[in-house]
């Protein structure tokens, strides 16, 4: 959430000049303003590893402090199969630590569908469209990543009035590129396709997503891919984003301040995991996780701060949609949850990292890790 303070004012000048030249979302394609080569460069360059050796260095960190954490994950799920689906945070990599690689390294895939969060939704006017890029590859910390063809194919099924292509609200959005160097470290072969979700209501998600999920199952049936193997899909959401400073003059407190109000957002946090996102999954489960977390009187507005409050609930969609098609009834575990506050955070100033915003009691941010297979 303070990321998009932090980062709005690079992107106002653009909203101004798409709304001066008339570019709307009856377009299909609206060319970038910010990029003219086919890279997408990295926004976020101090949360997020973004250069040379800061990856394994990142790695290193959490061994080192948060080692005892993935040890416990690693004997729980020896021997299980790659996840199909994961939703993943992506906030500072000091503050998310261990459940990055903790979750991450288990999607074995060679091609990944990341479904962001399109954060900057009303900056740029969008809605009821899912967002596609153009790039034909993305730069990352150590290295550059591929776009998969398969984005292509998966745009020609799709409706017309279903989608954009848009570079700009791309390129404006940290969600998705928080995870990618990771896919990055663990498969050095990886191909990504990035979708963001801006806002829309349920019944506008489960048609687009019944769309893309039949989209995809004709894609991957054409090229022989296994779900799990071949092709994943990755959804990024972090969890509360709780307090009352800090927030762009929002009070997000709604359980209260202090350590009282602390511990009884983190028993909401987990209702919502276990009635929601756990188990097998289906849509009337999916449906209630919107019923927590937007306001039935509008669909825009936050009732329980997860910013991924539109890309959870497509993502999950899509899968449920998919499962149907290819006889796999998905279900779900939490793999880990944490906070802002919960671990020391990893010490990357050393390193030319840094965080964002603070991390007190009055401000802070929950992370859920969830695999589905």
């Amino acid at each position: 959430m303070m990321k998009i303070i932090l980062y709005s004012f690079l992107f106002m000048a653009n909203a101004l000049i798409m709304q001066n030249t008339n570019l709307s979302q009856n377009q299909n394609t609206i060319k970038s303003t910010m990029n003219k080569s086919n890279t997408r460069n990295m926004l976020d360059t101090v949360g997020f590893a973004s250069k040379t050796g800061q990856m394994e260095k990142v790695i290193q960190m959490i061994e080192e402090s948060q080692g005892r954490l993935l040890k416990k994950y690693r004997a729980e799920n020896k021997g299980t199969t790659p996840w199909k689906v994961v939703i993943s945070p992506h906030d500072d990599y000091a503050y998310v630590g261990y459940l990055y690689p903790e979750l991450l390294a288990d999607v074995k895939a060679s091609t990944v569908l990341l479904f962001g969060v399109c954060h900057k939704a009303t900056l740029f006017g969008m809605e009821n469209k899912i967002i596609f890029d153009g790039f034909k590859q993305w730069k990352v910390a150590n290295g550059l990543v591929a776009v998969s063809p398969l984005r292509d194919e998966l745009i020609a099924e799709m409706p017309k009035d279903l989608y954009l292509i848009n570079d700009t609200v791309q390129s404006a959005e940290h969600s998705v590129e928080a995870i990618v160097p990771w896919l990055k470290q663990f498969n050095k072969n990886v191909r990504i396709i990035s979708v963001l979700v801006p806002y829309m209501n349920f019944e506008r998600m489960k048609a687009i997503a019944k769309h893309l999920s039949d989209a995809i199952s004709k894609v991957i049936k054409k090229h022989e891919f296994a779900w799990g193997k071949d092709f994943a899909i990755i959804i990024s959401s972090d969890a509360a984003h709780y307090g009352d400073s800090a927030w762009g003059g929002k009070n997000y407190a709604f359980c209260g301040t202090g350590k009282t109000g602390y511990q009884k957002a983190l028993i909401h946090e987990h209702e919502i995991i276990d009635k929601c996102l756990t188990k097998v999954i289906s849509p009337q489960k999916i449906e209630k996780f919107t019923k927590y977390t937007v306001k039935e009187e509008d669909f825009k507005d936050y009732k329980w701060t997860w910013c991924g409050r539109y890309s959870i609930p497509f993502g999950l969609l899509t899968a449920y949609y998919l499962g149907e098609q290819t006889v796999n009834k998905l279900k779900g575990r939490l793999a880990g949850y944490s906070t802002s506050l919960e671990n020391e955070p990893l010490n990357v100033k050393p390193i030319g990292m840094g965080t964002t915003a603070p991390a007190t009691l009055r401000h802070w941010v929950g992370y859920a890790a969830i695999g589905y297979r």
